[in-house]
């Protein structure tokens, strides 16, 4: 084979060190008959056939380019301008590993500070890393600094139950063996009463805006649980969606300590699950105990702007004892995708991404509740999301809208959570039209009629 770099002197230098004539000797311990054995292939065909065949079965694919999705849940599809995919695949970027010698890896570090830059204008925060693996594990090490910032002398966190299931999944498998109790989160989703279960024992609160069924919570309702939490010498932790910011008020305006969340919707795409990306901030007095890696901007011996790592406290750089995080990556190339994506669309797309997908979703819910049988059971503003209470079992219902219509549904409620038994949770994105929520609800109208 050509592309094989030994020369028949190599070769026979190879056999000759094992002890053996040729080449079938290195097969005689195979039975015979099963050396080459005849396979039934094909006829040969030229490139532009093979390509046309295999184009033709991955059209037996279904993607979310040929049907309508309402599925979110954590993952959304919004749309991802060219420019972020063109940016990424370039080499100096898609091919970099993590700087060990940042002082000549100055194009990495700055777009890791634009990033950063960008993050805190978005949650009007101070400071930002970039970044942890994905939105789980963002808020996980969240807690986690909430913890060293209280010396380790208070042992409750306190975590709404709209926050998403996976993360409190998460933060639970974080903190094993930390004595503390993660509490809060069996309970309903309701301020008012993580408000009044805050004492002197609280490490932090933790709150979902918008929350895992999509609902949003009023600024001044989360600016008085900030004050009390922080009273009571606690720290108020926000998990949000990001793309909410263009519509709604950032955590930094109502007292967020640390804010968090899954920075997939800026531009990463589905993926099929990840890579995605963890975004955190927090407040300057906070930034000590920031888990991950922060870059921050300098002049250099000429008076030349220049990037640094200000704060890398992983176990790669210091005394693993005294580290912070054991994140052994930081997502550069997501934190990039997300950095492209915000500078393309701007505050006025990103505005108008927040608009879309919110009306789209008050559409869909109008629509909905004029069909029999079924209710939408958000009882509180939302967002991009709303609970709808169906007349038939969910999972039936995706089953029948994806083999008759060819549309996938909503999330499962009830997979989650025992009182949501025919629940779904369904999103609509600016990827939505208005014909396709149309057919949604026609479809939703005729399994209904069948109940």
């Amino acid at each position: 084979m050509s592309y094989i770099p030994n020369s028949g002197q190599d070769r026979k230098a190879m056999l000759e060190s094992l002890g053996v004539a040729n080449t079938d000797a290195l097969f005689d311990d195979v039975p015979r008959g099963f050396r080459y054995p005849a396979l039934d292939l094909p006829d040969p065909a030229s490139e532009m056939e093979i390509l046309r065949e295999l184009t033709e079965l991955s059209e037996y694919n279904v993607d979310l380019n040929h049907v309508p999705c309402f599925l979110g849940a954590g993952a959304y599809r919004h749309f991802v301008p060219s420019v972020v995919g063109h940016i990424c695949s370039r080499s100096e970027f898609y091919t970099a590993y993590t700087p060990y010698q940042p002082e000549i890896s100055q194009g990495t570090l700055q777009c890791m500070f634009e990033y950063q830059s960008m993050i805190c204008a978005l949650t009007g925060m101070d400071v930002s890393n970039a970044s942890h693996y994905d939105g789980a594990t963002a808020l996980a090490e969240a807690v986690v600094m909430a913890f060293n910032l209280g010396r380790g002398k208070r042992h409750k966190v306190l975590m709404s139950a709209g926050v998403h299931p996976e993360y409190r999944a998460v933060v639970r498998t974080y903190t094993q063996g930390m004595d503390l109790a993660v509490t809060g989160d069996e309970a309903v989703h309701d301020v008012q009463q993580l408000q009044k279960s805050i004492d002197a024992d609280t490490s932090c609160v933790i709150v979902q805006n918008p929350d895992f069924f999509g609902g949003l919570t009023d600024p001044s309702t989360l600016q008085a649980l900030a004050d009390t939490a922080q009273r009571a010498g606690a720290l108020l932790v926000v998990a949000v969606d990001p793309i909410s910011l263009g519509l709604v008020a950032p955590p930094g305006e109502y007292g967020a300590d640390i804010v968090c969340g899954e920075g997939q919707a800026l531009g990463g795409g589905l993926n099929f699950g990840g890579p995605y990306l963890g975004f955190f901030a927090a407040k300057q007095e906070h930034v000590h105990k920031m888990a991950g890696r922060i870059v921050g901007q300098t002049l250099d011996r000429n008076g030349e702007r220049g990037f640094v790592l200000t704060l890398s406290a992983r176990e790669q750089h210091i005394r693993r004892e005294k580290a912070t995080s054991n994140i052994c990556s930081n997502e550069a190339l997501m934190a990039l995708a997300a950095a492209v994506y915000l500078t393309a669309m701007g505050k006025t797309g990103l505005k108008k991404v927040a608009e879309l997908c919110y009306h789209k979703a008050h559409y869909a819910a109008a629509r909905l509740t004029e069909l029999p049988g079924y209710a939408v059971a958000s009882t509180q503003p939302f967002f991009k999301e709303f609970v709808v209470r169906c007349p038939r079992p969910v999972e039936e219902i995706n089953r029948y809208l994806l083999e008759e219509w060819g549309i996938i549904g909503g999330y499962d409620l009830g997979k989650e959570y025992a009182d949501q038994a025919n629940h779904m949770l369904l999103c609509c994105t600016e990827m939505n039209s208005k014909e396709e929520i149309d057919i949604l609800v026609e479809a939703l109208g005729a399994m209904g009629a069948q109940a």
